[in-house]
């Protein structure tokens, strides 16, 4: 029997897409920061972390430095994997590079193959973004509302 409770997450756009870069930003780095931990602590330091990452203004977290990662892994209010806050500063540069040739991350993601469940979408975004496997890669796009099964 399924728990009753369980209500989808609030930051999941299941119902309509993302309604600009930073909101899939946003979606992408709290799987990232999600993978192997328990959602409710991710829940409880999310504030934190939105704030230590400037509300996910991609631009601003492109351009993050080594100190700015000193000063994130010194922070007890977020997650503090060097691996994963690496791989959101590259992550943010790579939504720019993405933003630059398609005009958006959403128009990125309309030109993906989404057929045999997303199969080549999935591959393209493993090899774009860090650390994001297959399984993450599979929960974001259901988080931003694509037409996949779940992983």
């Amino acid at each position: 029997m399924q728990d009753q409770s369980w209500q989808m997450p609030e930051w999941w756009c299941r119902e309509k897409r993302p309604s600009n870069d930073s909101v899939y930003f946003e979606n992408m780095c709290r799987v990232i920061f999600q993978a192997g931990l328990n959602w409710h602590v991710i829940d409880n330091k999310w504030p934190t972390t939105r704030k230590a990452f400037a509300n996910f203004n991609i631009d601003k977290v492109s351009h993050y430095t080594n100190a700015d990662i000193e000063r994130l892994m010194k922070d007890p209010g977020i997650i503090r994997n060097k691996g994963k806050i690496k791989a959101i500063i590259q992550n943010a540069q790579n939504f720019k590079a993405i933003e630059k040739r398609y005009g958006s991350f959403q128009k990125y993601l309309d030109s993906l193959d989404k057929s045999n469940n997303y199969e080549n979408s999935i591959k393209d975004l493993v090899n774009k973004f860090k650390w994001l496997g297959p399984p993450s890669a599979s929960l974001f796009l259901y988080t931003v509302g694509e037409k996949i099964e779940p992983w």
